[in-house]
């Protein structure tokens, strides 16, 4: 059957808009930068509508790209996170001249980066998408020159990310060199033979190093807090929420395919271990944080942990968890370093615990926002962080690990502390200085909104989501 190109329209819409965007800073010398927004944000717009409106008849695009149910979903995840974070940053790189299209460009190639990578059906593909979301990201997070963090956190990464590629590139030649296949499903079919050799176990530990370092897993998580803080505030949002749902839902289907196998036990242990120190070390060394961005990036680690924690499910219906929790994350994460972007100065962005006292008495819509957002990562009701983390931890102990839930129950209640830090910051201790905060933008109050109502409206009924997700999980991920 011939391809139909009209099947991967969002990854053409990205690529094509991306291109655009240079071609227009490129030639026109003015630099319009509400032209360059206007033509990013329609491109992520329209790559997320085709990503719902298109039904292929096909599961797959030449057997390299799905385009079926699981693709779809985090094709349209992502590009939604593309869309909040544009409309985030507008006002952000406005005042401070970083705007042009490099920066537009930029965030929608490596929104494409992200697609190829969660949608990979193929190891050249994947490893080309984790390559084009990383050179991208590179550059946005060093793009404010004249600041030496940014520009730390600029080489910092990129160092990181080097070593990340080193060892997915190394791992998916040790795969390959085992099975013969590139094809990712083959390559952990149990119909190969060498699924179990010492090379394809070295493959694979090699692969999920390199994976560990993108989403932060620890041992390999240092980079993530001198990154965060380093970056402006709308890219810190990009990275924490569309790099890690990209690179963790690539980790969700290598771990099914994996998982059909009897060696799975053999990474069980593994598991456990990584899960348990990511949300150990996460919610343990936030506690000690005052800066309110590396109070986040531990956050996120910790995060990354409850998700490793369910990978474990992943035969009992620990698909249905991720996905449900991967989307859920994205929201509270972008909505918590969105607020700080809109409510950063035109120095620097707003960090430190004392910036934000009183906060709420001068900037109360901002400070509800970042509010929600805190008590839905702390996983406390009525906001979807408390019906993703019940999922959660429900798919796990229906999975028998109910040590290890106990111990990530306990990290929870040891991060509402935390968070709540910030909250009682902002709300009770009065204010030491005023922050010169520019005013609330259209474009960031209307992204603000979208992720509270979704927020609230996933915590009181989140049953609109799971049906939807569980419909369309193509048949080569129902768990039954």
């Amino acid at each position: 059957m011939q391809p139909n190109w009209v099947d991967i329209l969002p990854l053409i819409l990205l690529a094509g808009g991306g291109f655009l965007v240079f071609c227009l800073g490129g030639f026109w010398k003015a630099r319009p930068q509400g032209l360059l927004f206007a033509v990013a944000l329609a491109t992520a717009i329209a790559a997320g509508a085709a990503a719902i409106l298109l039904k292929p008849d096909q599961t797959h695009f030449l057997k390299m790209v799905e385009i079926s149910g699981y693709g779809r979903f985090f094709t349209f995840l992502l590009t939604l996170i593309t869309t909040l974070s544009l409309l985030f940053s507008y006002q952000y790189v406005k005042l401070r001249g970083i705007g042009g299209d490099e920066f537009y460009g930029l965030l929608l190639l490596s929104g494409l980066g992200m697609i190829l990578v969660a949608s990979a059906l193929h190891w050249l593909v994947f490893f080309l998408g984790l390559e084009t979301l990383s050179l991208s990201l590179y550059v946005l997070i060093a793009i404010r020159k004249p600041q030496s963090a940014s520009n730390e956190a600029g080489l910092k990464y990129f160092m990181m990310g080097a070593v990340a590629s080193a060892f997915l590139t190394f791992g998916i030649a040790m795969v390959y060199a085992a099975t013969g296949k590139m094809d990712i499903l083959q390559s952990l079919s149990p119909n190969i033979q060498a699924v179990s050799s010492p090379a394809m176990l070295l493959g694979l530990s090699l692969i999920l190093i390199g994976i560990g370092f993108k989403i932060s897993m620890v041992p390999f998580h240092l980079w993530t807090p001198d990154v965060y803080q380093g970056a402006p505030a709308p890219v810190t949002a990009f990275l924490a929420t569309g790099s890690k749902v990209a690179l963790f839902s690539a980790l969700l289907r290598f771990a099914f395919y994996y998982a059909r196998n009897s060696v799975w036990n053999d990474y069980v242990f593994v598991f456990w271990i990584l899960a348990f120190l990511t949300m150990a070390v996460g919610n343990i060394t936030a506690l000690a944080q005052v800066r309110v961005k590396r109070l986040l990036a531990y956050s996120s680690i910790a995060q990354m942990g409850y998700l490793l924690m369910t990978l474990l499910a992943v035969r009992e219906g620990g698909v249905l968890a991720i996905m449900f929790y991967l989307s859920v994350y994205a929201l509270m994460d972008l909505g918590a370093f969105g607020t700080l972007a809109t409510l950063s100065e035109e120095d620097e962005d707003l960090d430190s615990l004392e910036d934000f006292r009183g906060l709420a008495y001068v900037h109360p819509w901002r400070s509800a926002l970042l509010t929600v957002c805190l008590v839905s990562l702390a996983g406390l009701p009525p906001t979807a962080g408390f019906i993703g983390k019940f999922i959660l931890f429900r798919a796990v102990l229906q999975s028998h690990f109910v040590v290890l839930a106990a111990l990530g129950i306990v990290t929870v209640i040891v991060s509402i502390y935390f968070y709540f830090k910030i909250i009682v910051a902002l709300f009770i201790q009065p204010a030491e200085r005023k922050p010169v905060t520019p005013d609330l933008d259209l474009f960031a109050r209307v992204a603000g909104i979208a992720i509270l109502v979704l927020i609230l409206w996933l915590g009181l009924l989140p049953s609109a989501l799971l049906s939807s997700i569980t419909r369309i999980l193509p048949l080569s991920l129902q768990l039954g």
